[in-house]
């Protein structure tokens, strides 16, 4: 159920903060960029963590006492703050929303022609806990930590000032919320429809924000796309995991002579084809409902091939505990990826889990591919768009790959 969102009344934040004092050494991180707290990097004697709420904005200390900014709370976390501000003068606030809004807004402006991209991407958008993506006149935006949750109005209010949006739909309706223990909400702001449409790689698109995956769209893979299309020309092309069509429209578009999209969902298949009949591609784009791995098998046993076998999978690996189980979950589809593959044909390997390191799945692909007496040629690796920055402090904001690798019979 999506709920109409009532403004709550503008409180002025007060210029005097808790101090949060840290232990000796524990301001090494925040020092070199860092914005991450951790429970046990506090001195809970001289600030005992139970005396701070969910959401709450603290001033940080280092054990010397000197002011390290302002941060947002989560005493029953692990990491139990995020810097916000390195000035205790410029608390979280609409002021401080609008002006990293509009930082945010300089770089996509620089790296993009049109509106549709991730507007604000957390941490290294200097705002832990908010993800905005920008669908032309229209923004999804999703909050994630308490400190966020308690300036939401504020976060809308900037949004209307810097934007002037037709209107804003809060997806709070995802599973990193549980972590911070705060409900599943989806709010508009203005009318919002199903779907709205937006262009990647010159490919036109309606994302369904409403009811679709995350915010709707993935705009991570933007830059990958746009190299599967200089090698899509007259290849037959297979789409596995292929959500509303984002790799495999694009391909047809750029001159694929057939396209298979595979997905569990049939509504999301339902998507594809209407972005296929967006861009006059329906005589070449066509659709599988079924899991993944059931569908690549049955191809494989009525000896299908294609030139081109995109695979991007959504997170094998969520959290560390999920290392093993998730990496052999990777072997297994890349092995069957390759098998469909034709002579000379192109493997796309796509991950966003965020503990699945480059090399780790470049490993993974050489092993598939000599497991089937195959060798491979890494011709491209692709990582996240600009829209999508890494803060070179936080690691995690690192999450994306794609390799694309010609396989082939030595």
């Amino acid at each position: 159920m999506v709920n109409r969102f009532i403004p709550a009344p503008e409180v002025s934040m007060s210029e005097s903060f808790p101090t949060l004092q840290l232990k000796s050494n524990a301001d090494r991180r925040l020092k070199q960029g860092h914005l991450w707290i951790y429970s046990n990097e506090i001195d809970t004697t001289a600030s005992p963590l139970t005396g701070f709420s969910a959401g709450q904005q603290a001033e940080v200390v280092n054990k010397a006492g000197k002011s390290m900014g302002i941060a947002t709370l989560n005493p029953n976390g692990l990491i139990c703050a995020r810097l916000v501000s390195r000035q205790r003068k410029y608390p979280l606030d609409k002021s401080l929303l609008a002006h990293r809004i509009k930082q945010a807004l300089a770089l996509r402006d620089t790296a993009f022609n049109g509106p549709y991209y991730r507007l604000i991407y957390g941490d290294s958008d200097l705002l832990p806990g908010l993800v905005v993506d920008r669908f032309g006149d229209y923004l999804v935006v999703q909050i994630s930590t308490a400190g966020m949750e308690c300036v939401k109005q504020e976060i809308v209010t900037a949004l209307q000032q810097v934007l002037k949006p037709t209107a804003i739909l809060l997806r709070n309706d995802h599973s990193g919320r549980a972590l911070e223990g705060l409900p599943d909400e989806l709010e508009t702001v203005g009318d919002i429809p199903e779907a709205v449409e937006l262009e990647e790689n010159g490919v036109r698109f309606l994302a369904p924000i409403a009811y679709g995956q995350k915010t709707g769209w993935f705009y991570d893979h933007r830059n990958n796309r746009a190299y599967l299309q200089q090698l899509a020309p007259g290849k037959r092309v297979l789409d596995i995991f292929s959500y509303v069509g984002g790799w495999g429209v694009q391909a047809a578009a750029a001159g694929a002579s057939e396209v298979i999209c595979v997905d569990a969902s049939e509504s999301a298949l339902e998507w594809v084809g209407e972005n296929a009949a967006l861009n006059g591609l329906e005589d070449k784009v066509s659709t599988v409902a079924g899991r993944a791995i059931d569908v690549m098998k049955a191809l494989i046993n009525s000896g299908e091939k294609f030139d081109i076998v995109v695979l991007d999978p959504p997170a094998f690996i969520k959290k560390r505990k999920d290392q093993k189980s998730g990496e052999a979950a990777y072997r297994h589809i890349n092995e069957l990826g390759i098998r469909l593959l034709g002579k000379d044909g192109v493997l796309v390997s796509g991950s966003c889990s965020m503990h699945l390191g480059s090399d780790t799945l470049q490993e993974i692909v050489r092993g598939a591919s000599r497991h089937l007496e195959r060798h491979c040629q890494i011709i491209y690796q692709g990582t996240q768009g600009a829209d999508h920055p890494v803060h070179p402090a936080i690691g995690e904001t690192d999450y994306l790959k794609a390799l694309f690798s010609r396989v082939y019979l030595p």
